[in-house]
């Protein structure tokens, strides 16, 4: 048994395909093959499903790819604190960030940039869901995301900072003499908002429950970008992150409307698998992000 075999279960499971898996390892794809061969030799278990086509893994392979990562992530943590010891820090950082935070990841990687700055950066935009799954599957090494509201197990959290909200309208509309806007009133409206899959989402039909209102979105988007650009069509308002709008400020002719009643604050902060020892890129991504400002904080 040795390293490279779980590298090719890995990148098997990854691709799904026998030959993508090889281009990815750099081997020809009897290399990977026979390789995978041995380790269900030396195992004494099926690991693949092979019907003349990858099939995926048997119970047993789906067991020895989670222990494969594990080892593989310590592995690459080893070389890491290696490298470190000999040359300072390297290597890639993987962060999965949920789409209302992309703006603000910022705040996070800037710091890190500057002190380590021959580590790359992979900035990955993902859902709240897909950031627990990536990080208990290896396949991130921190993300960002809510912290209060679903919030994750077996994770380290930091808060980065609060998320409120806000209606965008158009200026020129029946709301543009407004200085608020009330939830129960803003449910009325004919609303842009993102898809369900969306952690954001689910917390603004909360909102909406909360004050006895389910409104039917006109337009449902996966998109910051376009849930933002939707407001600048005649009778369409959405409802985003003040904390976006602070940053980019709203399209030409729209304005926004902070949302009260109730005056709602979400948690959004970076976190890392509690795993003892932290390898050294999540450690330092940790230790270098900023505490919240104090406007920002809950």
């Amino acid at each position: 048994m040795f390293i490279r075999q779980f590298e090719y279960l890995e990148a098997l499971a990854r691709e799904k395909h026998f030959r993508r898996a090889a281009e990815a390892c750099a081997v020809s794809q009897p290399t990977l093959s026979a390789a995978l061969a041995q380790l269900e030799d030396e195992l004494g278990v099926p690991l693949v499903e092979r019907s003349g086509r990858f099939q995926g893994l048997t119970p047993e392979g789906e067991i020895v790819l989670a222990r494969a990562r594990r080892a593989l992530i310590e592995i690459e943590a080893l070389r890491a604190e290696v490298a470190e010891a000999r040359e300072g820090l390297r290597g890639k950082l993987r962060l999965g960030v949920i789409p209302t935070a992309l703006p603000m990841a910022v705040r996070v990687t800037a710091p890190f940039c500057t002190s380590f700055p021959a580590v790359t950066l992979e900035i990955l935009s993902l859902t709240s869901d897909q950031i627990r799954q990536r990080l208990e599957s290896f396949e991130i090494d921190a993300g960002m995301t809510y912290l209060d509201n679903e919030p994750l197990t077996g994770v380290l959290s930091k808060p980065i900072y609060a998320e409120s909200y806000c209606l965008l309208t158009r200026a020129d509309g029946p709301l543009g003499g407004r200085e608020t806007i009330s939830w129960a009133e803003a449910a009325e409206q004919k609303l842009c908002l993102l898809t369900g899959d969306m952690q954001n989402r689910r917390i603004i039909d909360g909102l909406f429950r909360s004050v006895g209102k389910a409104p039917r979105p006109a337009v449902e988007t996966n998109s910051i970008f376009n849930l933002i650009t939707h407001a600048a069509l005649p009778g369409v308002a959405s409802i985003a992150s003040r904390q976006v709008l602070d940053r980019f400020g709203p399209p030409a002719g729209v304005i926004a409307l902070p949302l009260v009643e109730p005056e709602a604050r979400h948690s959004i902060g970076l976190v890392v698998a509690d795993r003892q020892p932290l390898p050294p890129l999540p450690r330092k991504l940790f230790e270098q992000a900023p505490a919240p400002d104090s406007v920002l904080a809950l």
